[in-house]
């Protein structure tokens, strides 16, 4: 994957929050990678080998990291696209360089210093999400941390901040900002709309506001849109309350698209 072209054209990371499993993901990848090649645009398949924040500890985390990697290593050939998952500790960092084309660092984590350091080195592309307790300028020491560390690749994503009791608001000054540090912005249009733990032991959310938010944000000269989409998120195992059906992906995507030209 060549990190120059985040600059050039809007692309996308998508796929469902976590692998449920391998057919499942296969499947998810089929559709997503039929949409994205019709439109002719680039994107990134995502999906979580562990979820290590979830709310409850009764939660699905997903298939852990040998047989996540192994997956999306199948999604990766079958479908000839760059592949990205979480990391949450430093020793992952290695043995998910040798699958991913990105190394998600998880917004709970984006200041854990030892764990930048270990996705630097491995010399992927180091995509941070913003912790929903930074402000937009407190990742210009993210990026400073990484860039010591020798990653020439690194993005910055924002998820929203927090704001009050189980509640995230969009800041869209927070693009302009963190790209003024010389890096792309991708824009989390699923999990800013998250309301953690606002379901009790798992986070709810409001699905019906993630087509607003991410025009905003592309309007606002977003490089990048993360969209979690799944083929029923009713029934999804993580995230269900913020993902986006597939069915709906199309429309979604094309709207976007249409204002990424017009600015």
């Amino acid at each position: 994957m060549n990190y120059k072209t985040l600059f050039d054209s809007l692309t996308f990371i998508c796929g469902p929050c976590v692998i449920e499993s391998r057919d499942h993901t296969l499947k998810c990848a089929e559709r997503i990678h039929s949409i994205f090649s019709k439109l002719g645009l680039p994107f990134v398949f995502k999906a979580s080998f562990d979820k290590a924040n979830r709310s409850s500890i009764h939660s699905f985390r997903g298939v852990g990291i040998e047989s996540g990697l192994k997956i999306l290593q199948e999604v990766k050939e079958t479908f000839n696209v760059p592949v990205t998952s979480d990391i949450h500790l430093p020793d992952q960092a290695q043995p998910a360089s040798e699958v991913l084309d990105i190394l998600q660092i998880p917004a709970f984590l984006c200041r854990q210093t030892d764990l930048l350091v270990a996705a630097a080195k491995t010399g992927r592309i180091v995509n941070v999400k913003k912790g929903q307790f930074a402000a937009p300028i407190d990742m210009k020491n993210v990026v400073e941390k990484l860039h010591a560390s020798g990653c020439e690749g690194v993005i910055i994503t924002d998820r929203g901040t927090t704001f009050g009791y189980n509640n995230l608001i969009t800041d869209l000054r927070a693009i302009p900002i963190i790209q003024s540090f010389g890096v792309p912005v991708c824009f989390d249009a699923t999990h800013s709309l998250m309301l953690p733990g606002g379901a009790t032991a798992q986070s709810g959310g409001q699905r019906e506001f993630i087509l607003p938010l991410a025009k905003g944000a592309v309007a606002a000269g977003a490089n990048m849109v993360f969209l979690e989409a799944h083929d029923n998120p009713d029934k999804a195992l993580s995230d269900s309350a913020t993902q986006v059906p597939i069915s709906e992906l199309e429309s979604l995507v094309k709207q976007l698209v249409k204002i990424a030209d017009a600015r």
